[in-house]
């Protein structure tokens, strides 16, 4: 068999029998086809909307669009009449999509894409509905994501409601101010200031969300205070907003319903001791599972257990390491947390001293610098950000295991010491949970803790949660969907591959499936609705591989390993700004 190809056409030779092909033939025969129609000539069918007339051909049409390819090929009554009245579509949006039937082009802008979306609908014209959509999820913006919601929704095209959601999720507290929200009914309100995957700062966002919705029109709107407040999770709210500003708000002090809400906030501050009895939904802090940041791997061990200054950061959408501008100094055990969209690498191990000094990287500006050293040596010390303040908890000094913690203010560049753990803890896993600094696990020098304990800093005192059900040094620790987990670390004998989790409502651990690889002195952090956990020793060998977590499948899976660190990493995640 031979095959030649030549511009537009082929020559296929098999035994006797010679094959020419045009392969260009429908590209070409379809403008002649439209050149015809728009001529009147040999049209077979006229398609009548108000007092517009198209004409067309049957079997074009047939061709191309579901909905007349359903009506000339069933013997409907249609079928054989020369005039058809439509009904259900405007005409100009029957036009493009006449024209589209010849040439495969549809022209869509702000002011017809909703029209097209309900034509392509109606025509049964999938492959334009999905473009329409997309255009819409393209443009989504504060003032407009509510409407194409409702829209997406009656127009059944779940992937746009979705995305139009997830907007609103991440951009709720531009979309409360647009004339969209305050214009939106109690019904559609309340499940949107229920949601837990609201991306604000502060549960006070959306208090004035609420206020501001109300007073667009107080005279009907005030008698549902005590049904939106009930929505808005108070207890959450800093005590001394609550005095100066949740309290003093007029439809909050004249409502007894509403001051209720309120004590049951101010009593959540006041008696950390009774926190297992106040739980409830608006105890849970909100988590915008969509929010994607970019997780910084810092310092850390080479394979022969050297320190290192180097820097990697993953892209999770792209499953990516690439290395980052490194720090100044060598730091291995060192503490990394974020404030404000910085990187804060804390204290440490450069190889041959304990480290006291701080530096902090913008990844705007891509530079590193220096800040306060902390008032006390640390290495194996865990760091969390809290309330703009940067806590750095226990580690080792060189002499001993530390109790004592400090805490960052950046505005006045000054570590401050604030209360002691109840423990000594070196090695132990520091995160933020349920509004507090927590720290889970770690040794003293001469026992490893199950134990944990979290700080309040309105009341500046350390209060001890339920144990683990493990005891675990060098572990890896973090906050998702109101819960905290620990994973891995080392039991004095075993190095773990076990995550347990707790829940604040049940005041209970419990596990869940472990990790596929043993790992002590691991890095974990949650992002993007999942957890990773970062390289790790595993009782042999200094690790780079990193594996992701999902809770709705209760599932671990490796992803990209790092490119330069073979563990011994802190990590932390920089989120990245919502479009």
């Amino acid at each position: 068999m031979a095959t030649s190809v030549l511009a537009a056409s082929t020559t296929t030779v098999m035994e006797d029998v010679v094959v020419f092909q045009k392969n260009d033939l429908p590209l070409l025969g379809y403008p002649i086809m439209e050149s015809i129609r728009r001529q009147g000539k040999l049209c077979d069918v006229t398609l009548k909307v108000g007092d517009k007339k198209f004409t067309a051909h049957r079997i074009v049409l047939a061709a191309s669009i579901p909905y007349f390819h359903a009506m000339f090929t069933h013997d409907m009554m249609e079928c054989k009449q020369d005039e058809i009245a439509m009904k259900g579509i405007e005409p100009s949006v029957l036009e493009a999509f006449v024209n589209y039937a010849y040439n495969g082009r549809v022209e869509m802008d702000v002011n017809n894409v909703q029209s097209l979306l309900i034509g392509a609908s109606f025509l049964q014209l999938q492959v334009i509905k999905e473009a329409c959509c997309e255009f819409l999820k393209e443009r989504l913006n504060p003032s407009n994501c509510l409407g194409i919601r409702d829209f997406a929704d009656t127009m059944m095209c779940s992937n746009l409601n979705e995305s139009a959601t997830k907007y609103l999720h991440k951009r709720f507290v531009d979309v409360s101010k647009s004339d969209e929200f305050l214009s939106l009914s109690k019904e559609q309100l309340l499940p949107i200031i229920s949601s837990d995957d609201l991306n604000v700062k502060g549960e006070e966002q959306v208090f004035e969300a609420v206020i501001a919705w109300v007073k667009r029109d107080p005279e009907l709107r005030s008698v549902h205070m005590p049904e939106l407040l009930a929505k808005v999770r108070l207890p959450l709210i800093k005590p001394q907003i609550l005095t100066d500003r949740i309290s003093t708000e007029e439809l909050v002090r004249t409502c007894h319903e509403c001051r209720d809400l309120l004590d049951e906030a101010k009593d959540y501050h006041l008696m950390p001791e009774r926190r297992a009895q106040l739980q409830s939904t608006r105890t849970r802090p909100r988590c915008c599972n969509d929010i994607t940041g970019m997780i910084y791997a810092v310092g850390g061990l080479t394979s022969t257990g050297d320190a290192l200054s180097t820097v990697e950061v993953y892209d999770p959408i792209c499953n990516l390491w690439q290395t980052a501008k490194p720090m100044s100094a060598m730091r291995s055990r060192g503490g990394v947390t974020v404030l404000s969209g910085q990187l804060y690498a804390i204290g440490g191990y450069d190889g041959h001293s304990r480290l006291n000094t701080v530096e902090v990287y913008d990844p705007v500006v891509n530079e590193w610098w220096e800040v306060a050293a902390m008032n006390s040596k640390r290495s194996a010390l865990g760091a969390a950000s809290l309330d703009g303040k940067v806590y750095a908890c226990g580690g080792y000094d060189g002499i001993s295991s530390l109790n004592s913690v400090e805490c960052y203010d950046p505005e006045n560049d000054k570590w401050f010491m604030v209360a002691n753990m109840i423990k000594a803890r070196s090695a132990a896993g520091i995160t933020v949970f349920d509004g507090q600094v927590c720290a889970v696990g770690g040794h003293d020098g001469l026992s490893i803790f199950s134990s944990v304990e979290s700080f309040n800093h309105f009341t500046g005192s350390w209060n001890m949660l339920p144990p683990m059900s493990t005891k675990r040094c060098r572990l890896g620790v973090a906050t998702l969907n109101g819960k905290l987990y620990a994973c891995g670390g080392y039991d004095g004998s075993v190095f773990l591959n076990s995550v347990e989790v707790f829940d604040p409502i049940n005041q209970q651990w419990s596990l869940v499936s472990p990790m596929k690889s043993r790992r002590s002195r691991v890095a974990l952090v949650s992002n993007s609705g999942k957890l990773y956990a970062v390289g790790g020793y595993d009782g042999q060998t200094n690790l780079n591989t990193v594996e992701r977590y999902d809770p709705a499948t209760n599932t671990w899976t490796d992803v990209a390993s790092m490119k330069v660190h073979e563990g011994g990493v802190g990590a932390s995640v920089i989120p990245l700004m919502p479009a």
